[in-house]
């Protein structure tokens, strides 16, 4: 049997949703094949150990054994404060993580230093896919269609006028944190109040937004899964009959229907599996991506973002859209988990010391 640790939780404002994918992870995987060490990680980003019984919405501080970590190991690099004995050596790592602090790059980082083998996209493509304006950059010179948009930093707050937002853009628009995923902190926007109020908002989870014209289009997901040559999934569709909230992804059960396969054409399903390997190639993404696009009524492809750790709730598209393709829940969790292992040897046999 072979042991992997599981990590969710984290400082981001994603937490809840971090616990619940974790829990439908634990619910799925193999445990013939599979034994779980789970990790939670608190609002203040303590690492304790937890039994699976603890996880409920949240990891409240105190709760499990308290953690270190020891660099410079080949072997017993996560450490219980109780008793000083490492926990059972991990073959892997399952992010279930969200947001920053948790698919920014840091934590992709920590594992590196670690040399701990982790599901997910190394640093840099985690890094740059969190960040949408560096993102966006990236997928624009590889020749993607991506909305266009203004970016301003928090000192740049009394420099956004509406009148010529309005003027770029049109209207309406959306205001976003530049680094903040599952629609927390956007906003739709149609006018000078709206913006003001949806200005401020964003500004509370990060200190830098992003300012984009709305795209009129289907929202449309690609699954993406693999490393030297990815494979991409069917194609899902997000059918809402309001805007697609956080509440709307991750809490109701009614307010977003997910559609799959979405009533495409082929050579529509063509082009968008091409973009969505493309976007992934662009920003050097790895393991597992969902890309997020729109499909014009011009037939006209753009990507809105790539998410580097999709959801793994009970109404999540990643997984629904690889159970569409014949990899039921828990065959696709071994399978992230053998890609992560791949890479992680992969990089070992690199020339790292002189």
């Amino acid at each position: 049997m072979r042991n992997i640790a599981l990590i969710c939780g984290g400082k981001s404002p994603e937490h809840e949703i971090s616990v619940r994918s974790a829990k439908n992870v634990l619910a799925a995987i193999n445990r013939e094949e599979f034994s779980v060490t789970l990790i939670g990680i608190d609002h203040q980003g303590a690492w304790c150990l937890l039994e699976e019984d603890q996880l409920e919405t949240a990891i409240e501080p105190g709760l499990g054994i308290e953690l270190c970590l020891i660099p410079g190991r080949e072997q017993g690099q996560i450490i219980r404060l109780d008793n000083y004995q490492a926990i059972p050596q991990p073959e892997a790592i399952f992010l279930t993580l969200h947001g920053p602090y948790g698919e920014d790059g840091t934590i992709q980082g920590l594992l590196r230093v670690l040399d701990l083998p982790f599901v997910g996209p190394d640093v840099m493509g985690s890094s740059v896919a969190m960040d949408k304006e560096f993102a966006k950059r990236l997928m624009k010179e590889a020749g993607l269609n991506v909305a266009r948009g203004m970016v301003f930093e928090a000192n740049q707050d009394e420099d956004i006028h509406f009148d010529h937002i309005q003027e770029l853009l049109g209207m309406p628009v959306f205001v976003k944190p530049a680094n903040m995923g599952s629609s927390v902190g956007v906003h739709k926007v149609n006018n000078a109040d709206e913006l003001k109020e949806a200005i401020a908002d964003a500004f509370l989870y990060d200190r830098k937004i992003i300012i984009e014209e709305m795209i009129n289009g289907r929202e449309l997901e690609c699954a993406v899964l693999g490393n030297e040559n990815p494979k991409v999934s069917g194609v899902g569709e997000v059918i809402t009959e309001e805007e697609y909230s956080y509440e709307a992804k991750y809490i109701s059960q009614t307010a977003a229907r997910i559609k799959i396969p979405a009533d495409v054409t082929e050579e529509e399903l063509s082009k968008l599996q091409s973009t969505a390997l493309k976007a992934y190639r662009a920003l050097g993404c790895e393991v597992l991506s969902r890309v997020d696009m729109f499909l014009t009524t011009e037939g006209e492809v753009y990507v809105n973002e790539v998410n580097t750790l999709p959801g793994f709730t009970s109404i999540s598209m990643y997984p629904k859209l690889w159970e569409a393709e014949g990899i039921p829940y828990s065959r696709l969790i071994g399978k992230l988990l053998k890609y992560a292992i791949r890479r992680h040897e992969a990089q070992r046999n690199l020339k790292m010391e002189f």
